[in-house]
């Protein structure tokens, strides 16, 4: 999945890529992607097999040599995540979607050897 060389910016646009793969595989439906708000991107918007509307945060990192990517999802991100999936959903872009509640995911990748690691954190905040 990971070439050493690739800068921080295209391995997590490879990330995320590879956290839809992962979502659809499991019978998720990807509404959207890359949402940019005044308060930030919201990477998948999605609704999960049991028909919830998540907000997948996506990190990716090539170690744990700062923690886990998750940990990179401050308590300032997830404000702001929360802030802008406010506006997906006022915006009127879940209109006609029928959902059981909303929640909020991180999907943490590690890229070892080339190969990605994934950790999908259901209700991580």
């Amino acid at each position: 999945m990971s070439d050493p060389h690739l800068n921080r910016h295209d391995l997590g646009v490879l990330g995320e890529a590879f956290a839809c793969e992962l979502l659809t595989r499991h019978g998720w439906r990807v509404l959207d992607r890359n949402w940019r708000s005044r308060f930030g991107e919201l990477d998948i918007i999605a609704m999960d097999s049991c028909d919830y509307l998540v907000f997948v945060e996506v990190k990716t990192r090539r170690c744990h040599r700062f923690g886990t990517p998750a940990e990179a999802v401050t308590v300032r991100k997830r404000r702001n995540l929360r802030l802008a999936a406010s506006q997906w959903l006022a915006n009127g872009n879940a209109r006609g979607i029928r959902h059981r509640g909303t929640r909020f995911d991180v999907v943490s990748i590690v890229v070892r050897g080339g190969a990605p690691h994934a950790t999908h954190l259901a209700g991580a905040f």
